[in-house]
């Protein structure tokens, strides 16, 4: 068994969605069945859901915790040639701030919570707990990934995790937003509310974020659902309007994890939830 499948086995047993690159640290061509995207591309490459292909194909989107797949023949063909191990961050409910130079680093440090970090051969990568959409230069040597995107596996890094802080998710946001034309505010509009969020007065989010709270620790049976649920709901109220704050999601991930549920896994149901409702 060659280092990289060990290595990847390792991360799999962790709940890490993984899979090989080749040499040049990019994923493996596609298969002759999806070849120049004769597949269609699969609705997974932008839509939650796993690789059904059996070999190694459309980079981040085959990643698998799936021994079976790592291990298959296929992939076992590809660990062969690999030049070393990726994962998919969003999947393991995490993401990465990738900073490629030392001028980037001293921009974090200033910046950024502290968080578990990992030294890569430019930089480092810092490590969040929560997702997001994925974004590159973000700034000037700082890339995020997280959904949608895979990032070598470089170690276990230093240091404790900690929550994923909104000036990231911001970064992303500014990144992704088209230029505006007029310098007027914007005026966001939620469903069902017909006009300006009313919710950034403290004492209606507060309620909000109690009552939240209060549905998930009364929850009798059906505990991933119900987590589920009350993530969708909380965020198609609050999730586009700039609200929550990483107090606000630390409050509903404790209410959760009191309920049994792990860190991963309301990570992994906050993440859907975002994606299902494109917030």
């Amino acid at each position: 068994m060659s280092e990289y499948l060990r290595t990847a086995l390792d991360l799999a047993a962790s709940e890490i969605p993984v899979l090989p690159l080749r040499r040049g640290k990019v994923p493996f061509g596609n298969c002759r069945t999806c070849a120049d995207n004769a597949c269609g591309g699969r609705p997974n490459m932008k839509t939650p859901g796993p690789c059904t292909c059996p070999d190694p194909c459309h980079a981040w989107a085959a990643a698998t915790t799936d021994p079976h797949v790592i291990n298959s023949a296929p992939w076992r063909r590809a660990w062969q040639h690999a030049s070393t191990v990726a994962y998919h961050p969003g999947g393991a409910g995490l993401t990465v701030v990738d900073l490629d130079n030392a001028d980037a680093i001293v921009w974090a440090r200033e910046h950024l919570p502290a968080t578990r970090t990992v030294p890569t051969t430019r930089g480092e990568h810092w490590l969040y707990l929560g997702a997001t959409p994925s974004a590159n230069g973000v700034r000037p040597g700082v890339d995020v990934k997280s959904t949608m995107s895979y990032a070598r596996w470089l170690g276990v890094g230093t240091g404790a995790m900690t929550a994923l802080p909104d000036v990231v998710r911001s970064l992303v946001v500014s990144k992704s937003a088209p230029a505006r034309s007029s310098a007027r505010p914007l005026t966001v509009s939620l469903p069902g509310d017909g006009g300006q969020c009313p919710h950034r007065t403290p004492v209606f989010l507060e309620r909000g974020i109690a009552m939240a709270e209060q549905r998930i620790t009364e929850a009798t049976s059906g505990v991933h659902n119900a987590v589920y649920r009350v993530f969708m709901a909380v965020l198609s109220k609050h999730g586009r309007c700039g609200c929550l704050s990483d107090a606000h999601v630390a409050r509903l991930f404790a209410a959760a994890q009191a309920k049994g549920e792990s860190a991963r896994h309301c990570a992994t149901a906050w993440t859907n939830a975002r994606i299902t409702l494109g917030v």
